[in-house]
């Protein structure tokens, strides 16, 4: 009988690894856009945005000091706003040396793509584009982390 549940068990894993959906030849690509954009960020890298993001960027956020419930105004920032950004948000460190992050490729097509960055400054929800055989971020709309998280 054991002999019978180990054969139906690798019959299964077997059809199931048949019918599993195949990985997006893109998503190592977006993954990367993405990875630019954070660590443009994190390590003072303002070259890395020049990469990953498109210069019509559409950026738009919600902010919240970290001791109050309630959100700013919709905040929007621009291409050259957040290369400003990225060439000091974290100079010397100021901010952390082991700053963490996580990618989330929410959907991956032929050119174009959905992702979800949470990182330490809040959650970005973004939107990329493959134009000229390069992946580049084109909408970002964030917020600072809920309270208490």
């Amino acid at each position: 009988m054991s002999k019978l549940v180990l054969a139906s068990t690798v019959v299964a894993a077997l059809a199931l690894a048949a019918f599993k959906t195949p990985v997006h030849p893109e998503r190592e690509a977006v993954e990367r856009a993405v990875l630019d954009y954070v660590e443009a960020l994190n390590h003072v890298n303002p070259e890395l945005i020049d990469r990953s993001v498109h210069r019509g960027l559409e950026k738009l956020g919600m902010w919240r000091p970290e001791e109050s419930t309630e959100y700013r105004l919709p905040g929007k920032m621009t291409f050259d706003q957040l290369r400003d950004l990225a060439s000091h948000w974290n100079a010397g460190g100021v901010r952390g040396d082991d700053l963490t992050h996580r990618i989330e490729l929410l959907d991956v097509m032929d050119v174009t793509a959905s992702a979800k960055l949470t990182a330490d400054w809040g959650i970005d929800h973004m939107h990329l584009m493959k134009r000229d055989g390069r992946w580049q971020i084109v909408q970002v709309l964030w917020q600072s982390h809920p309270p208490g998280k």
